[in-house]
């Protein structure tokens, strides 16, 4: 049965051991900000954990993927080699290569759900709006059959044009979309989610929009969100939050 999904973003710094070790900021806290955005991802997750027993996770990529059970990978491309897997029984070699998405899930799922067995699914960056929102009814159905308390992690992240030293540059169209996903997500507004322009959306550099989407399709009814961070420190908007079906809430 599905009943909760955790929205988090995927930037490398949420581990410590790839920026210097930052650690100890609370969400509302002041501090580093990427202390403050991890102290706010590591919550989402812990409380998905908390009800849950298997996760499905959706993120994005070049190409539709799925990574099973039994994926292990390492962060050694981007600077140290934190190895992370998606069981706890898996035991192949570490993969450098595996997208970023499958690294923050397994980093996570090593953090606080050692037990539980994850799958990734990656949904390609230009899938069409309609098909995103097909998938996540797709996935609701097949958790819905299940007896396992199933969990969604839904890893996206938003324009990366936000800014100067943002990595897209600043795009003065940006900041306005971005502050209407930002509304979209914290009031769970499905419709506008399912109406985001993909073509606009790849102008902005904002990676998630299928995600968000899949996100969308999960819910046939509005949601109860719970937004635990909103912010773009860095130029990239970042969204964290808890989304449960109304009748679980």
């Amino acid at each position: 049965m599905f009943s909760i999904a955790a929205l988090v973003p995927s930037p490398p710094i949420l581990v410590p051991e790839l920026c210097g070790g930052v650690t100890g900021a609370l969400p509302g806290q002041q501090g580093d900000p990427r202390a403050v955005l991890r102290a706010a991802v590591l919550q989402a997750a812990e409380r998905l954990a908390a009800v849950t027993d298997r996760w499905t996770v959706v993120g994005t990529g070049a190409a539709d993927q799925v990574f099973g059970s039994a994926t292990v990978g390492t962060f050694r491309g981007f600077g140290a080699d934190v190895r992370v897997a998606l069981s706890a029984d898996a035991s192949a070699e570490p993969d450098p290569q595996h997208p970023l998405p499958v690294l923050i899930a397994g980093w996570l799922r090593g953090r606080v759900a050692p037990a539980v067995d994850a799958e990734v699914h990656l949904i390609a960056e230009d899938t069409p709006a309609h098909c995103c929102l097909e998938l996540g009814a797709k996935l609701r159905a097949e958790m819905d059959d299940s007896d396992k308390r199933h969990g969604v992690l839904v890893i996206a992240d938003g324009a990366a044009t936000l800014s100067l030293k943002a990595p897209g540059y600043l795009d003065e169209r940006a900041g306005a979309v971005q502050d209407e996903l930002d509304r979209a997500l914290a009031t769970g507004d499905l419709a506008a989610l399912g109406a985001l322009d993909p073509a606009l959306c790849a102008e902005l550099v904002m990676t998630g929009r299928a995600a968000y989407q899949v996100l969308a399709g999960l819910f046939d009814t509005d949601p109860m969100v719970e937004t635990l961070y909103q912010d773009a420190p860095f130029g990239v908007g970042y969204d964290v939050s808890l989304w449960r079906r109304a009748e679980s809430a």
